[in-house]
């Protein structure tokens, strides 16, 4: 019986003994068991780190350790449980290039993961919001990657020599890329304009002498919505070329403005003045008084120069300049002091002899001509 057993053993079965097989499938099992213990390991062990830390790098290796295949173990498995056998070239080159299949489809499918987990990182910190440019810039980045892999397949599965292609490849983008540059010109920028974020949906933009708030950041275009309701249209490229200021950005916003009192206004109470300015600007909130100055004598008027500074949105900014105003109307009222507006003066000097009156004076300067 023994005797029988071992005969069984020893028997080939396309060119390998039973015993060697079953050797070969007990090193496919054991790797196969041991690569899918390890992947759910890892999956819970990182998960339970990702909630405990702020770092999102464990976050990511979740994700990665979640989109490990079965193919991928299983094709792994197979090529380690066929070192025990004795495979005729065919057959070995075969499973050679299934392996190769199966770990390029794997590190594909890890490449699209990683790039799916930062593009919804950017979405994130843009408020949640995904625009066309990151849509585009996913499409384009996923395509690159399944490129890579198709030249990794063609080399190692196919042992097809891509140096002539890759030739061809180039010369072809380069003239796709003058024929198309302003396009492309457009198409980076609004990858400049994604990846360091000068401005972003939803900000208040100023360009040259136009203000908005930016609607969409399209491929080519950007679009503003203008104070007015209009919306205007920039190329992507003239827009990065322009001077662009973000008013959005602004911490806080300068108020700077003048007074003027007349010039009967007592000494003591213009040295006063800038002390009440000072008292009502510091009663509104989010306010930061800066100064208050009698700076100079005008035509009309005794002119007080007044900066302050406003922590909040310019409509925001806008309450507590009317808010300022408002109390400034009043506080002088009530301090009886006026505000100065233009106004002349005119001095008539009676010369002896001269017996005429306002009135005649007034005709004589109209019908008098000019010098001779």
């Amino acid at each position: 019986m023994q005797l029988d057993q071992l005969d069984q053993l020893d028997r080939l079965y396309f060119g390998n003994p039973l015993s060697a097989w079953l050797t070969a499938a007990a090193i496919a099992a054991g790797v196969w068991l041991v690569l899918y213990a390890v992947k759910v390991v890892a999956s819970r062990r990182l998960a339970a780190l990702a909630t405990r830390t702020a770092t999102e790098v464990d976050d990511l290796a979740v994700h990665l350790v979640d989109r490990t295949r079965f193919y991928f173990i299983l094709a792994i498995a197979l090529r380690a449980g066929s070192v025990a056998l004795v495979l005729s070239d065919d057959v070995g080159i075969a499973i050679r290039r299934i392996t190769a299949i199966a770990v390029l489809l794997q590190l594909a499918r890890w490449g699209n993961t990683v790039i799916a987990f930062w593009i919804k990182r950017w979405s994130r910190q843009r408020g949640g919001t995904e625009s066309a440019t990151l849509n585009a810039i996913s499409i384009m980045a996923r395509g690159a990657v399944w490129i890579v892999v198709a030249l990794l397949a063609l080399v190692n599965v196919l042992d097809y020599d891509v140096t002539a292609l890759i030739t061809g490849l180039g010369v072809g983008g380069i003239a796709v890329a003058l024929a198309v540059q302003n396009i492309l010109g457009d198409l980076f920028a609004a990858l400049s304009i994604v990846l360091d974020k000068p401005f972003d949906v939803g900000d208040v933009i100023a360009v040259d002498t136009f203000v908005g708030k930016v609607e969409r950041i399209g491929l080519k275009t950007t679009r503003v919505r203008a104070i007015g309701g209009e919306e205007v249209i920039f190329s992507n490229g003239d827009l990065l070329k322009s001077r662009v200021r973000n008013l959005s950005l602004v911490s806080r916003r300068q108020v700077l403005f003048r007074i003027g009192v007349t010039y009967d206004t007592p000494p003591d109470v213009v040295r006063r003045i800038p002390t009440i300015i000072r008292e009502i600007v510091e009663a509104q909130e989010r306010t930061e008084f800066d100064r208050a100055h009698f700076v100079r004598f005008a035509d009309s008027s005794l002119e007080f120069e007044v900066n302050y500074f406003v922590s909040d949105a310019y409509v925001a900014m806008l309450d507590v300049q009317q808010s300022v105003n408002l109390a400034l109307l009043e506080r002088f009222n009530a301090e009886g002091i006026d505000f100065a507006f233009p106004t002349r003066t005119i001095i008539e000097e009676q010369k002896t002899g001269n017996t005429r009156g306002p009135a005649a004076w007034r005709e004589d300067e109209k019908t008098r001509g000019p010098a001779s």
